[in-house]
C-alpha cells in the first residue's frame, strides 16, 4: 500500500510539474509578442493612401510600410516621401515628398523648383504643372529654410495641399518615411524608380550667386 501511495505521490507531482512548465511555457510565449509587438510598432507603421495628391508615384488605396527609425540615424533626404502632419493640424495625417532641405533657397517660377538658383529636375510630374506654379507669390528670389524646416510638395501639384499653402514644415512634424508599396500586390515594391536631381549648371536669372572659395 505504501508503494502504490508513492507512486500516486509521484503521479501528481509530475502532473503538477508538467502543468507548471506548460503555462510558464504559455507566458514566455505571450511576453516575447508583446515585445516584438510593440517593437515593429515602434519601427514601422501601415500607411493608407487616401486622395490622388502623390500620383503618379502613389494612387488612392495604396498601402505602403513606413519607416519610423530611419530618421532616428540621419536626417530626412531630398526626394524621399514622408508621412507628416502640417503646421495646420496634428490630427491629419499627410504624404508628401521632400522637395527643399534646411538651409536652402526655395524658388518655383512656372512650374519650376530652383533650389538655391538651380533647376530642380522630378521626373515623376504626371502633368503639366498648371495651378499655383509660383511659389513665394511675391517678387523675391525665394524663401530661404529655417535651420530645421523642410519644403514639401505632392507629386500630382495641380492636386496637392503642401507647403506651397501651409509652408515649410520643422523636423518634429515628420513621422516617418515611406519604404515600399505591399498593396496592390501588382504594385508591390520600390515608390522611389524616379528621385529629383538638380542641374548643377543651371542657375536662375533672378538669383545672386556668389563664387565659391577654396583654401589655398
Amino acid at each position: 500500500m505504501a508503494a502504490q501511495h508513492q507512486s500516486a505521490a509521484g503521479a501528481a507531482t509530475d502532473e503538477r510539474s508538467g502543468a507548471s512548465s506548460l503555462l510558464r511555457e504559455v507566458a514566455e510565449v505571450v511576453v516575447l509578442a508583446v515585445i516584438l509587438y510593440f517593437a515593429i510598432s515602434f519601427a514601422v507603421q501601415a500607411v493608407h493612401v487616401e486622395g490622388i495628391s502623390m500620383f503618379a508615384t502613389l494612387d488612392d488605396n495604396d498601402y505602403l510600410i513606413a519607416n519610423k527609425i530611419d530618421y532616428r540615424l540621419h536626417p530626412p533626404e531630398r526626394g524621399d516621401i514622408v508621412i507628416l502632419r502640417p503646421p495646420t493640424n496634428s490630427s491629419t495625417d499627410f504624404i508628401k515628398r521632400i522637395v527643399g532641405l534646411p538651409g536652402e533657397r526655395v524658388l518655383i517660377r512656372s512650374g519650376v523648383v530652383y533650389i538655391n538658383g538651380h533647376k530642380l529636375d522630378e521626373p515623376y510630374l504626371p502633368e503639366a504643372w498648371t495651378v499655383d506654379e509660383n511659389w513665394p507669390d511675391n517678387n523675391s528670389t525665394g524663401q530661404v529654410l529655417g535651420p530645421d524646416q523642410y519644403f514639401v510638395m505632392g507629386d500630382n501639384r495641380n492636386r496637392s495641399q503642401d507647403s506651397r499653402f501651409f509652408g515649410p514644415i520643422s523636423r518634429d512634424r515628420i513621422d516617418g518615411k515611406a519604404w515600399f508599396r505591399i498593396w496592390p500586390l501588382d504594385h508591390f515594391g520600390n515608390i522611389y524608380q524616379q528621385m529629383p536631381t538638380l542641374e548643377t549648371s543651371t542657375v536662375f536669372a533672378g538669383m545672386a550667386v556668389r563664387p565659391i572659395k577654396t583654401a589655398a
